[in-house]
């Protein structure tokens, strides 16, 4: 039993289903204060938040993640209970063992050998940890930005451990994400009886083409670093659910996941013209989840592939797939941010697990980049 899979036990037992932090940051704050951290907590409503930090100059290196979990879903299905964290076959299984508790526990202890003996970083390093990540996110990570913003406390490189990797550990870093923009579309009927169609309007009948030329645009080609801007319906609803009655209102629920080829403001406007150009009576509510962000070659992904090789002989691929994060509110600050985690097969499903030697190559991993990054004062 290592410190880093302790630590990570630790953690999983505590059900801190979002937003609950249930006590998971008070326990990390007690291992950094005794790091010499300086400790903040952070509350924006009902959310906790975590900032601590070591050291006042520049550069500043951050850790940033979450301590919220997703719900475990019908726990009898699990093959040990969720936040009973189990060690079984090589893996630690739990609620949050991927996404993101393993993580946290190894940046912690990734620290711990970094300032072994009382070293000195060239630097500061400071860890960013909320408990509102899986939720809403309007009361976590964006507003301890904020808060930074506002003192003028600035991270120049900030490592999210969000679940990365895909076959092996280290074969895929985040370097960027998406954009989400979300609609919530209504188009206005007139409810009617289904054998007097002319004494009613079908909303259902009026939006169909609006929406099938919406799924067929080719809203960009994408470049390099992001795959092409889609856009995708989850939901759709109409009708009372009689077989005889024309609906009053149908309800469409729509995401853009789009590149930086395009703007959040581009899309709000074409969409705004086809629904024009179809003659619709609607209403449409729009939420802006993330903008697009984008950490090209530099040091922080210089230090993170060099650590990756020097522990685990790969050579790691950069991605931007996958869904939003919280390095979407980090990024337009001005930090470089990259996303670096284990794997990320089983998060958020039932016997979520993370592999025990993956834990500690990464805590590894981990301190290497502070390595590579800040090094030690000279004495």
């Amino acid at each position: 039993m290592t410190p880093t899979v302790e630590l990570a036990i630790e953690l999983i037992r505590r059900r801190s289903v979002t937003p609950d932090d249930a006590g998971c940051q008070r326990l990390l704050a007690k291992r950094l204060f005794a790091l010499g951290f300086n400790i903040e907590h952070l509350r924006f409503g009902e959310v906790d938040n975590l900032w601590a930090r070591l050291g006042t100059e520049g550069p500043l290196f951050a850790f940033a993640g979450h301590t919220d979990v997703v719900p475990a879903g019908p726990e009898e299905q699990w093959q040990s209970p969720p936040f009973e964290p189990t060690l079984r076959n090589g893996f630690l299984h739990g609620r949050g063992a991927a996404d993101m508790k393993g993580s946290i526990a190894a940046m912690t202890t990734a620290c711990e050998r970094f300032l072994a003996g009382k070293k000195q970083p060239a630097g500061s390093i400071a860890f960013l940890i909320t408990s509102d990540e899986e939720g809403p996110a309007t009361d976590g990570t964006v507003k301890v930005v904020e808060h930074l913003e506002n003192r003028g406390e600035k991270i120049d490189w900030c490592l999210v451990g969000e679940p990365s990797c895909t076959n092996e550990l280290g074969d895929t870093i985040k370097n960027g994400r998406r954009g989400s923009l979300g609609g919530r579309l209504r188009v206005k009927g007139v409810q009617g009886h289904i054998a007097y169609p002319h004494l009613a309007q079908n909303p259902i009948h009026a939006a169909l083409p609006a929406l099938t030329e919406l799924c067929a645009i080719e809203w960009d080609r994408g470049n390099e670093f992001f795959p092409p801007t889609s856009f995708q319906i989850s939901n759709i609803r109409a009708g009372t659910g009689a077989t005889n009655v024309i609906p009053g209102e149908m309800e469409v629920v729509f995401n853009f996941r789009f590149s930086t080829e395009v703007t959040d403001t581009e899309l709000r406007q074409q969409v705004k013209t086809i629904l024009g150009a179809h003659g619709l009576e609607y209403e449409l509510e729009w939420t802006l989840s993330g903008q697009p962000f984008l950490t090209p070659a530099g040091k922080l992904v210089d230090a993170a592939r060099t650590a990756i090789h020097e522990i685990t002989g790969i050579e790691p691929q950069l991605s931007t797939s996958g869904g939003t994060s919280d390095g979407r509110f980090i990024a337009p600050t001005g930090a470089q941010v990259l996303e670096l985690g284990p794997l990320n097969a089983t998060i958020h499903k039932i016997d979520e697990a993370v592999g025990i030697e993956d834990l500690e190559q990464l805590s590894a991993i981990y301190q290497k980049i502070l390595v590579n990054l800040l090094g030690y004062k000279q004495e």
